[in-house]
């Protein structure tokens, strides 16, 4: 893979914004006078670290993978979005990805007007890389993975997976929002030899972070440095590295949340195959699964009723009928589940 090739000829040769902040990088200071900021209201008034090399230090350590490898966002969103900027040509470029699938891909591919190709998943929800390989052409610049897959919940076959990053001259990235509910191991161990591949995590799930909105991309050096280039100078905000920080340090935290929640998906996933109403429970290696019910829209109606919130998903492609459920708390999926039997 030639990075040059697929970059937008404009994203090539751009010359970056070059903020206060990175014009000092590795001196030391004391009185900060070069950024117009205000001196007052300590630590607030200081522009936060634009490339944040302190938690990316630390993500390095548990993730395995070089801090030059990590690319941190405003949400898995602002990775996404990137993708785009920096690889496809507006009107005239495509991407390729499974379907049914996370719908952001979508969305942005919308929003820069850039033509986006689904590739039907099998009745499993597998997907199937010869029919994938086989809807790109010459404009193709990105495939887009989701595994674990949101919303059917289940990873895709890891041999079909490699066999896209393998063949698929662009840019590969598999989204793992949900991996560490999964017994599948990260892709960012292939880092080091396919210079191709992009993979995407968040602290918003297992890490029970979803408001601090903090994404991370871990690909080759030379796609990170593109997306520094392009992204705006202080994407993550001071609060948000803080918090990150803070609860990076009690990793066995997030483990013990993740058995908890494996637990009760499994008790919850069990209920429902049980209840009078479901008619399939699917799969699942994350923190949520899908099922499907008699009356999908009246299931959903009724639990809103009684203040439960779930994700009716019929009108996704190949999801009729399906609700997507969330494992709470013991105490909620308990309250769900008898809410679902006095249904019927």
């Amino acid at each position: 893979m030639e990075l040059s090739k697929l970059l937008r000829p404009n994203i090539a040769s751009l010359a970056p914004y070059s903020c206060a902040r990175n014009e000092f990088h590795g001196k030391q200071a004391r009185i900060y006078l070069d950024a117009n900021e205000n001196p007052f209201n300590v630590p607030f008034n200081r522009y936060p670290d634009p490339l944040q090399l302190q938690l990316k230090s630390s993500l390095s350590k548990l993730k395995g993978v070089p801090a030059a490898n990590i690319f941190l966002g405003n949400g898995s969103d602002e990775a996404i979005d990137l993708v785009y900027r920096c690889f496809c040509r507006p009107g005239v470029d495509n991407v390729v990805a499974i379907e049914p699938t996370y719908g952001m891909y979508r969305v942005c591919a919308d929003i820069n007007d850039v033509e986006y190709r689904p590739v039907l998943l099998d009745e499993r929800f597998q997907l199937n890389a010869d029919r994938l390989l086989a809807a790109t052409d010459a404009a193709t610049k990105a495939v887009w993975l989701c595994s674990p897959n949101n919303p059917t919940g289940n990873s895709l076959l890891h041999d079909e997976v490699m066999r896209v990053i393998a063949s698929f001259q662009g840019i590969v990235v598999v989204d793992e929002a949900y991996i560490d509910f999964s017994a599948e191991a990260s892709l960012t161990r292939l880092l080091a030899t396919q210079p191709n591949l992009v993979v995407l995590q968040t602290m918003s799930k297992a890490w029970g972070c979803a408001a601090i909105r903090l994404g991370m991309a871990f690909a080759s050096r030379e796609i990170i440095d593109v997306f520094n280039k392009v992204k705006y100078p202080y994407n993550v905000s001071l609060p948000t590295q803080q918090a990150a920080l803070e609860q990076l340090q009690d990793p066995f935290q997030t483990d013990k949340w993740v058995r908890q929640l494996l637990a009760e998906r499994q008790q919850l996933m069990q209920a429902f195959g049980e209840l009078p109403i479901t008619e399939k429970v699917f799969p699942s290696d994350a923190n949520f699964f899908l099922t499907r019910v008699r009356g999908a829209q009246h299931v959903y109606d009724y639990l809103t009723d009684q203040g439960i919130v779930v994700r009716n998903r019929s009108r996704v492609t190949l999801c009729g009928e399906c609700l997507r459920i969330t494992v709470g708390t013991r105490s909620e999926n308990t309250e769900l589940i008898g809410a679902l039997r006095r249904l019927g």
